[in-house]
């Protein structure tokens, strides 16, 4: 292939980042997943160099090499950390001296759940996975973001959070604090020890990094869903945190009385806890009664191609295309290490 694709599509974010090569009538020449590792949450190097080894990957798959620049002439990237207009401005400065696109493009990660959840091109998109995130698109245009900084900027939830709270409830259960819960005895066997303080210790010395705590969120449903009343605290308190950020949205954007798509995603969605949803859509829909809630289960990236595919002035076929042909199992084909490649479980020098 000779022909430079006309759109790089990237969403990225906290546990991989998804790289799309695709001409303009959205037949996808290239993709490939990239593990994120260390992720900084501002957008910095080590993850822009990753953001570079999906674009490397994706490229080699569409029979490029990868090395001769730019790979496409539009790329849209859809980024966990960018937040801030200081991210944007940073991580675009980063991609220009890359010179991966002669275009760019530059949205946060939330965008792309949005995209890839409804045919339209408005609506609301959340995001909660290892923390929380949500934007917004009026029908007009006109867009909202939060700062997704964490607790400086009015956060709550996510993986991470979740699995800090069930350790505090762990503690304070072991040494007579708090009430009794079953994080006494989930929290330390999650990380083969026996008790709460042996974690705490773990973390405080350097032994157990404090980003594995998010490991515990599945913990964390699997508790309520078998009666332990601090559990599902913490389930109706994330259900009401994703309603609320949803809500904020909707009304800043003047949708209260528009049938507005809330599109949510991420790792923590991933539950089967059926009263966590009912939660959700009971608190949307106390702010706007037809607001259509989906749970994103397809690859966002799908939606920064959507996207990329709409800044080119694709036709509705085109969408169609490169949407059918984005999925999971393609993706996870492709899964790009440093140093190898992955095809279907074979390693690649």
């Amino acid at each position: 292939m000779t022909r430079r694709p006309a759109i790089l599509a990237v969403d990225g974010g906290g546990s991989k980042i998804d790289a799309v090569l695709a001409r303009k009538d959205g037949e996808v020449l290239g993709a490939a997943r990239v593990p994120t590792k260390d992720f900084d949450q501002n957008g910095g190097d080590l993850h822009m160099q990753q953001v570079h080894d999906a674009v490397v990957a994706a490229s080699r798959n569409a029979g490029l090499d990868g090395v001769r620049l730019p790979v496409a002439d539009l790329g849209v990237y859809c980024l966990a950390g960018a937040d801030l207009p200081a991210d944007d401005r940073r991580i675009l400065r980063w991609l220009r001296k890359a010179g991966l696109t002669t275009k760019i493009h530059v949205r946060n990660d939330t965008f792309a759940v949005l995209r890839a959840g409804t045919q339209r091109t408005w609506g609301v998109g959340v995001v909660c996975g290892f923390g929380t995130n949500c934007s917004g698109v009026a029908p007009n245009g006109r867009t909202y973001r939060l700062p997704a900084a964490g607790e400086i900027s009015g956060d709550w939830g996510g993986a991470s959070q979740l699995g800090s709270a069930a350790l505090w409830y762990a503690q304070r259960a072991g040494d007579g604090r708090g009430p009794r819960t079953a994080f006494q005895h989930l929290v330390p066997a999650h990380f083969q020890m026996r008790r709460p303080r042996q974690v705490m210790e773990a973390i405080y010395f350097g032994k157990l990094d404090a980003d594995r705590l998010a490991e515990l969120a599945p913990v964390v449903f699997s508790a309520a869903q078998d009666g332990d009343a601090i559990a599902q605290a913490l389930v109706d308190r994330q259900a009401d945190e994703i309603a609320t950020m949803a809500g904020a949205a909707i009304k800043r954007l003047g949708m209260r009385d528009l049938a507005v798509p809330v599109v949510l995603g991420g790792g923590i969605l991933r539950t089967d806890h059926r009263g966590f949803f009912e939660r959700i859509h009971a608190g949307v829909h106390a702010t706007a009664p037809a607001a259509e809630i989906t749970v994103l289960i397809d690859p966002p990236v799908i939606g920064a191609t959507q996207l990329a595919l709409d800044q080119v002035g694709a036709t509705a076929a085109a969408h169609r295309r490169a949407s059918a042909a984005l999925t999971h199992d393609r993706l996870s084909a492709h899964t790009h290490h440093r140093g190898k490649e992955s095809h279907n479980g074979e390693d690649r020098p």
